[in-house]
């Protein structure tokens, strides 16, 4: 380390020292020092408490090794920031550096010592638990991000190895350390061109020879999924890694690169990369334990997961909100408590004014399997009400449809009570779920195999969930089955995807919130390695 660097690490702290100490000139000392945090603290009422309740004792710029070393463990740390896609430019140790050089008065140190507070919080928050506030970048994004006390931070550094602390705060999810070195090795590989040049063609099948099945086949002995050969032929190995990229993307796994198989093989390189390092910052964002047992649901890949103690142990097609104003999915994280049996459909006062209400207005008879009631609970003849009286803003009626085989929840809906009247539930239009693509709901997340769903969850505390399950089910009757241990839910929106064993995975942006994300990431300060040389 040069003297200028080791200066910037153990600047002379004698008088500050002093001064604690009660040593002549203490006072004016001591007093030029606490001023000095005290006006910058000011801002930032949880720091300015934090430093109040220690009688402003410093953290960074006092005297001996324990200072030192949260001071070498923080410049050390900067060297993680690009590796985690943090902000390029935020971080600057050699700005630092710079600043703990000058530091000559007690006042300097005062700042300094605030200084060096603020960054290490930037820094540690950044990448513990995110960069960005997620509804600032979509309203539609509900997610509570597990923020930490200043005071974690802060107890923390001041820990026995405060460099060990550091690397603590990064994500510990197997998830996001997949996604790490996912991005490492795409960022290892992008000088070198990526995946090299993309394929021209409209379509190629099975059988096809010529220019665009060798560029098809390069493509893919590049992205991993096929071997090298020298084969310019369509053959039965390209058919297969075909069907594997389409598989892992999301695709109709017919083995035949047409339009929307080509498309995303052509996806560039640093498109895919900045899909992981958004994939990075929502994992930041969902920090926290998930519950041993938890369903998840990833709305860009149109399937729902109940995982076990970090295995998935069952996994069912699902349809998610239409891609419209206010039908998108929102993203949050709640608990399930209880599942309903045979459901009455309380029809969204949103859905009943802005659909129904119209229907009725036209012809009081439409919609004969909805029922009217009124504000006693009594269902109201169709004729007695005279809808051409009512808008959105005064209809006095609630819309239900009371169980049946058509109901539009199905058979069964799973709650997990929350603000925006989000659940699970089945549904009679199971043509939907041979879709490639599944945004059809008013928002509700839709589930393909929703007894089979059911029996899972019921797992754990019934001998048999299924013969219990149908035995409610056999009497029609609206039935509340509680869970004994509630289940943590957790709407999720990963376009790219690691999985334990295998290759990433790739999902379309369909509602553009990983887009919008990207651009937010980008105005903070995060940037492509590549780019930066």
């Amino acid at each position: 380390m040069s003297r200028s660097s080791r200066l910037g690490i153990t600047f002379s702290v004698a008088l500050a020292a002093a001064a604690v100490a009660g040593i002549a000139p203490a006072s004016a000392q001591v007093t030029a020092y606490r001023q000095a945090v005290a006006e910058k603290v000011s801002a930032d009422s949880d720091v300015a408490a934090y430093y109040r309740a220690r009688n402003f004792a410093p953290i960074w710029t006092a005297e001996g090794e324990a200072a030192l070393a949260r001071r070498a463990a923080l410049l050390s740390a900067f060297d993680m920031a690009d590796p985690h896609g943090l902000p390029q430019g935020k971080f600057r140790a050699d700005v630092l550096r710079a600043t703990m050089e000058a530091a000559r008065t007690p006042r300097d140190r005062g700042l300094l010592e605030v200084e060096l507070t603020r960054v290490f919080l930037d820094f540690a928050t950044d990448l513990q638990t995110g960069i960005l506030t997620p509804g600032r970048v979509d309203s539609d994004i509900k997610r509570e991000v597990p923020l930490r006390d200043v005071s974690h931070y802060l107890d923390g550094i001041q820990g026995e190895n405060p460099a060990a602390f550091i690397r603590g705060l990064v994500p510990t999810n197997p998830e996001y350390n997949r996604l790490l070195k996912a991005k490492l090795e795409m960022e290892r590989r992008l000088p070198g061109g990526g995946w090299g040049p993309t394929v021209t063609a409209d379509k190629i099948e099975p059988g096809d020879e010529g220019r665009a099945v060798v560029e098809l086949r390069n493509r893919l002995i590049a992205m991993g999924y096929l071997p090298r050969t020298v084969s310019t032929r369509y053959d039965a190995a390209m058919q297969q890694a075909v069907q594997d990229f389409q598989r892992d993307h999301g695709l109709l796994t017919d083995g035949v690169a047409g339009p929307s198989t080509l498309a995303q093989i052509n996806v560039p390189m640093e498109q895919r990369l900045k899909s992981i390092i958004v994939a990075m910052e929502r994992e930041r964002w969902l920090n926290r334990p998930r519950g041993d047992r938890h369903v998840l649901v990833n709305l860009t890949d149109y399937h729902a997961r109940i995982v076990d103690f970090g295995k998935v142990t069952f996994k069912t097609r699902s349809v998610i909100g239409r891609n419209e104003d206010g039908r998108r999915s929102p993203e949050f994280s709640d608990v399930m408590e209880h599942m309903v049996i045979n459901p009455t459909w309380n029809v969204p006062r949103s859905i009943a004014t802005k659909e129904y209400l119209p229907q009725l207005q036209r012809n009081p008879y439409s919609n004969g399997h909805l029922n009217i009631i009124d504000r006693r609970g009594r269902v109201v003849p169709r004729g007695a009400v005279n809808f051409a009286a009512y808008n959105a803003r005064n209809f006095p009626f609630d819309i239900k449809q009371p169980p049946s085989n058509t109901n539009a929840l199905g058979l069964v809906k799973f709650m997990f009570p929350n603000v925006y009247n989000i659940y699970l539930h089945d549904t009679p239009s199971k043509d939907l779920f041979a879709r490639e693509e599944r945004d059809f709901s008013h928002g509700c997340i839709r589930l393909s195999d929703p007894f089979d769903f059911a029996y899972a969850l019921l797992e754990p505390q019934e001998a048999d969930p299924k013969g219990y399950f149908q035995s409610i089910l056999s009497t029609g009757r609206e039935t509340t089955v509680r869970l004994d241990t509630p289940v943590q839910v957790h709407l999720t929106y990963r376009t790219a995807v690691s999985p334990a064993k295998g290759r990433m995975n790739y999902r379309a942006d369909i509602y553009g919130r990983d887009a919008r994300i990207w651009n937010a990431l980008e105005q903070a300060g995060v940037s492509l390695y590549s780019v930066q040389g």
